[in-house]
């Protein structure tokens, strides 16, 4: 039997609730979930408190809203005040994201960190987990164009590259959940999506690579609109950059 929890939350435990519930998919706010058991343990409460405090912020979601979906009623003021303080503050969520796991990170970032990697490369490690988790939770963790689930084959990629844009470096909603070779197509500008989120191929692409691999790989997803998410619906304005500034044309 898990003892109950009545000590009040403070706003740092309540911010670290927030940054967890946006990387987690919806219906996994359970407390046998272990991302759920390893932040109770870090911040010294029960899981099953956690779970709560993580429903009670899922009432408060808009998109959750506006699906009809309620969720618990009794979000205290101090969690509505973190939410209207912090909801969208990206890089500050994911300064204090919990737990960082080796496959939670890009592949490039799953090497120890050494004595000699500078601190830096801990604050770009930890932004990219955030960046990650919440990408492909919003997915399902399944690719968007073909549902690949394997997520050793699935990358977060940004829609504006990180390079490009800092105040979207972070925000799951300039992401899309794509399988490598169709994240490093859409990288090269070979692909894109348009207004109503539905492939377009580059007309040079065919002729990188042999008939059966382009009809196969991507003429047969062509205008046929990507799954969407749960949640971080893709930003218009950056898929609007990506059509206009790095794709190589329809």
């Amino acid at each position: 039997m898990e003892k109950s929890d009545r000590r009040s939350w403070t706003r740092e435990e309540v911010l670290k609730a927030l940054s967890l519930y946006c990387v987690l998919p919806f219906g996994r706010f359970h407390r046998s979930n272990p991302d759920v058991i390893a932040m109770a343990k870090e911040i010294g409460r029960t899981p099953g408190s956690v779970a709560l405090k993580l429903c009670n912020l899922a009432s408060l979601d808009p998109h959750e809203q506006a699906r009809g979906i309620s969720g618990m009623t009794n979000a205290s003021k101090l969690d509505r005040e973190v939410w209207t303080q912090f909801y969208g503050c990206w890089d500050e969520l994911a300064a204090v994201l919990p737990n960082e796991r080796r496959e939670d990170l890009p592949p490039e970032f799953r090497v120890p960190l050494g004595p000699t990697m500078i601190v830096k490369m801990q604050g770009v490690r930890r932004g990219q987990q955030f960046f990650r988790r919440a990408v492909l939770s919003a997915y399902s963790n399944r690719c968007c164009i073909t549902g690949i689930a394997d997520t050793d084959l699935l990358r977060a990629s940004h829609i504006v590259p990180w390079s490009q844009s800092e105040e979207h470096r972070l925000n799951p909603s300039n992401g899309l959940c794509l399988n490598a070779l169709h994240d490093a197509a859409f990288d090269a500008g070979l692909l894109t999506l348009d207004a109503k989120l539905r492939v377009v191929l580059s007309r040079g692409l065919a002729k990188k690579m042999p008939k059966a691999v382009f009809a196969n790989y991507f003429q047969c997803y062509e205008r046929c609109e990507i799954e969407r998410p749960e949640r971080f619906l893709p930003d218009e304005k950056c898929l609007y950059t990506h059509r206009t500034a790095r794709f190589l044309g329809a």
